[in-house]
């Protein structure tokens, strides 16, 4: 029996070059990743210009998190009510609008009530061009077309603190929001002109509205976002707030399960987890996306706050990472035709664990090149992380079940990233304040080192004009800070080696991927 005689559909390509529609959507989807990191370097000055304190901006950042985790969910299900060309569409054309119009905020509510508009228009472009590149492209060349994706995936976090803190040193905060405009509008044109939906996809029915489902996944979602973005400002379990959030996000993610798993039409299909590839893929796309925004955000973190760096320089730090994806990800795409995929993944994970070994070694006089050095390493696994592991996901999930698959995988690669900042930047002031107790013993007048040191820094400060009284509480300050600094550096060095140990642990899961149902082999069997 033929192919099309079992798919009436089975010969069905699209009127434009496939990998023009791939560069078209991702465009969209870059310019949406990248607001998810532009904005963290700009907080302080955002806060500064709408009169603000530090801890209020921040709630620029948390709006759109939350409601970017909750439609990455649903979008699917908004996809199927609206047609999925025309939902990507409104989302482009609307979180452009919603762009500009952060860029004219003129207070702090303004702004996070366009930012919350932003990100929910925003959570629907990743799924959206994920699941256009899967029915655009044959099962055996996904591995490549998802190269291309990765470019939005991959390297837009990476860019976008160094773009973020060129643009607020250099001009205004108010133009990373600008920026999308021109973009959006580029990008709209191309999708309209591009992009078709296959025969299958016309002809997908709505499921309804279930306002059950979709109500639990705003509330368990929404308040695991809020959670972990305030968690560390809040102190964690001791602010009520944050209990609050902690219970409202288990009870609300528990209740959606069950809701889902009896519900007869649910507002998102959890069959897509009975496919071991795509619930080994999601599970590996979660560790990637906590170890990958984790790291993002410690080197600039280090650099700025302890090594002296502007925000323009910290972000420069991670700018050639993203280069060495560009040049890596066409390299991995052609090694998916000759070798297992789930080899690569598990290779990726190891090479992963030792950058995080390698990147634990910091010093307070460590230089620019040495840190550029260690982001490029990272790097060097991303590659070999993100299209083995997209390819590999979706090899056999049916394809009626697309596009609640990449809803629900792209919802695990973002959440995750939140989990992983919130974790890593908890870890490094837990640790930090651990490190501190124990220098802090060895800074005593009991200790002849300790004495030595501040004889040293006193005998300097009285040479240049200081009293003998106000030199020795300069010299003791002068100590204090450097074993403030020490510490900080040490608990940076402890959270780079628990990132190794996850690496390490998630790379033998590679090996859960089973082969290929179907087809004749392509690129990226799991074999």
């Amino acid at each position: 029996m033929s192919d099309a005689a079992v798919d009436p559909h089975a010969d069905w390509k699209p009127q434009a070059n496939p990998w023009l529609i791939a560069v078209a959507v991702t465009i969209a989807t870059f310019m949406e990743v990248l607001d998810t990191t532009i904005v963290n370097v700009a907080l302080p000055h955002i806060a500064g210009s709408l009169s603000a304190s530090a801890e209020e901006a921040t709630w620029a950042l948390t709006s759109y998190l939350v409601a970017n985790g909750i439609v990455l969910t649903i979008s699917g299900w908004l996809g199927d009510l609206l047609g999925r060309k025309r939902y990507f569409i409104i989302c482009i054309a609307m979180f452009t609008f919603f762009s500009f119009m952060c860029g004219a905020a003129t207070s702090l509510g303004q702004l996070i009530a366009f930012r919350l508009a932003q990100g929910f228009f925003g959570g629907g472009m990743q799924p959206n061009q994920q699941s256009i590149i899967l029915d655009t492209f044959p099962p055996a060349q996904r591995g490549a077309a998802f190269g291309v994706a990765a470019m939005a995936t991959i390297v837009a976090p990476v860019l976008g603190p160094t773009l973020g803190g060129f643009i607020t040193d250099q001009s205004s905060w108010r133009w990373i929001f600008y920026l999308n405009v021109p973009v959006g509008v580029i990008a709209v044109f191309l999708v309209m002109a591009l992009v078709e939906d296959p025969p299958w996809v016309k002809e997908r029915k709505s499921r309804g509205m279930d306002f059950i489902g979709l109500s639990l996944i705003a509330i368990g979602l929404g308040s695991l976002e809020v959670m972990m973005d305030r968690g560390q400002d809040e102190d964690w379990f001791s602010s009520p707030f944050i209990k609050l959030m902690a219970v409202m996000a288990f009870l609300g993610i528990l209740g959606a399960i069950f809701w889902l798993l009896v519900a007869r039409k649910p507002i998102v299909h959890l069959d897509v987890f009975k496919d071991r590839n795509f619930s080994t893929g999601c599970f590996m796309i979660a560790a990637t996306g906590g170890i990958l925004y984790a790291s993002a955000v410690m080197i600039p973190q280090l650099a700025q706050q302890y090594l002296g760096y502007t925000a323009t320089w910290s972000g420069m730090i991670l700018s050639p990472g993203g280069l060495m994806v560009i040049m890596l990800i066409p390299i991995v795409g052609r090694l998916l035709k000759i070798t297992p995929a789930r080899n690569l993944i598990a290779l990726g994970f190891t090479i992963m664990g030792f950058s995080m070994l390698y990147s634990s070694h910091l010093a307070a006089n460590i230089n620019f090149g040495a840190l550029v050095g260690m982001r490029l390493f990272q790097t060097t696994a991303l590659a070999f992380l993100f299209v083995p592991i997209s390819t590999v996901a979706y090899m056999t999930l049916p394809r009626d079940l697309n596009p609640d698959g990449v809803a629900l995988f792209s919802m695990f690669r973002n959440v995750a990233g939140s989990i992983g900042i919130a974790l890593s930047t908890s870890f490094v002031v837990q640790r930090s304040q651990i490190h501190q107790t124990y220098l802090a013993e060895m800074g005593t007048p009991l200790r002849q080192p300790f004495d030595d040191l501040v004889m040293q820094y006193s005998n300097s400060l009285v040479a240049m004009g200081h009293s003998a009284a106000v030199a020795q509480q300069m010299a003791l300050g002068r100590i204090y800070r450097m074993i403030q600094t020490q510490a900080a550096i040490m608990s940076y060095s402890d959270t780079f080696v628990a990132c190794a140990v996850v690496a390490f642990l998630v790379a033998p899961f590679a090996f859960l991927m089973t082969a290929r149902k179907s087809d004749g082999g392509g690129a990226g069997a799991a074999h």
